[in-house]
């Protein structure tokens, strides 16, 4: 049996695609929404992961670097799929054993990461 856990974050922030032929080539920004899921054997607690040691966890490594940020200040393409790959980066090094990440740059478009165990 396998025990995930995941929680919910959001954090503002503008970005410019030079590349992109639409409206996305000019400076415009996104209120980000993001769920982290990390799995592991349950400790003594009974738990995963206590829910508000994930949210520390996340606004420090994530949401308190990129909210209200020019995301081209970080990355040189800044698109949805690279920021998500660097907050899956940003989290396992902190220590999370993350199991998947969804990323939504708008309310109907979002990019999805799985752990590949």
């Amino acid at each position: 049996m396998r025990t995930r856990v995941t929680r919910s974050f959001a954090f503002e922030a503008a970005h410019e695609l030079p590349w992109h032929p639409g409206k996305c080539k000019r400076l415009h920004g996104h209120n980000y929404r993001f769920e982290v899921t990390v799995e592991g054997p349950l400790d003594e607690r009974g738990v995963v992961i206590d829910f508000d040691d994930l949210k520390r966890m996340v606004e420090t490594e994530v949401v308190d670097r990129y909210d209200h940020r020019y995301l081209n200040d970080f990355f040189d393409n800044p698109t949805a799929e690279l920021l998500a790959q660097d907050v899956w980066k940003r989290l396992e090094a902190a220590g999370l054993r993350v199991a998947r990440l969804r990323l939504w740059e708008t309310s109907d478009s979002s990019v999805e990461l799985l752990a590949d165990r």
